[in-house]
């Protein structure tokens, strides 16, 4: 049976001093995997560039999964925030207004250090689903069901949960591919047009 490897971190930093040290092995991790690639992070590597003795790193992450584990979650939660924030902020806004925002903020959501995202998305073993994650992703489910409901009469699909799945798969797989594949595609604003056109015609009644 494979040993399950520990993806926490040992501890949180408490103190300012102590905040600094991890925001500096941190911000070298995310260096390394966007320059180097992920078999090029070790901890050792980390923590030379991070400027601190391995065992102020070991003092804070067991190995280097749990190190990478809350990059991706401190990362993911960043997208999440600017997704939510946006979210709320469009509740009482009508689909033909508030999907372009929406596909705008997912956008620039996956634009937040897209090469991190890139080499985070293509090369970083599944170590676990990461709990914070989920319940990020839950939560923006539980915004967009909350969105539709809000404004049910004026939209096609009557089943919620489907559409919750159809709009949120549909909205993030073609933003995060426009991104990390073809970022060309967007320095116009075309694909982000035409990503909102497919949405508000799955969503809305022709008039």
């Amino acid at each position: 049976m494979p040993r399950k490897i520990r993806t926490t971190p040992r501890k949180l930093p408490q103190q300012d001093r102590s905040k600094v040290t991890v925001d500096a092995i941190m911000t070298a991790t995310a260096r390394i995997l966007t320059e180097e690639g992920y078999d090029k992070a070790s901890t050792n590597r980390i923590a030379e560039l991070a400027g601190v003795s391995i065992g102020s790193l070991y003092q804070y992450f067991p190995n280097k999964e749990a190190l990478v584990a809350s990059l991706v979650a401190d990362h993911t939660n960043e997208m999440v925030e600017l997704i939510q924030s946006k979210l709320n902020d469009l509740f009482d806004v009508a689909p033909e207004v508030a999907i372009p925002e929406l596909v705008k903020a997912v956008i620039a959501a996956h634009a937040v250090n897209p090469m991190l995202h890139k080499v985070l998305d293509e090369e970083v073993p599944r170590v676990g689903r990461l709990k914070q994650v989920g319940n990020a992703e839950e939560q923006i489910k539980a915004m967009l069901r909350g969105y539709l409901e809000r404004w049910g009469d004026c939209i096609k699909p009557q089943n919620l949960d489907l559409t919750v799945f159809i709009l949120g798969r549909s909205v993030e797989s073609l933003c995060h591919a426009a991104v990390i594949e073809c970022p060309e595609l967007l320095s116009d604003g075309q694909l982000e047009q035409e990503i909102t056109n497919l949405l508000l015609s799955y969503l809305l009644e022709k008039t």
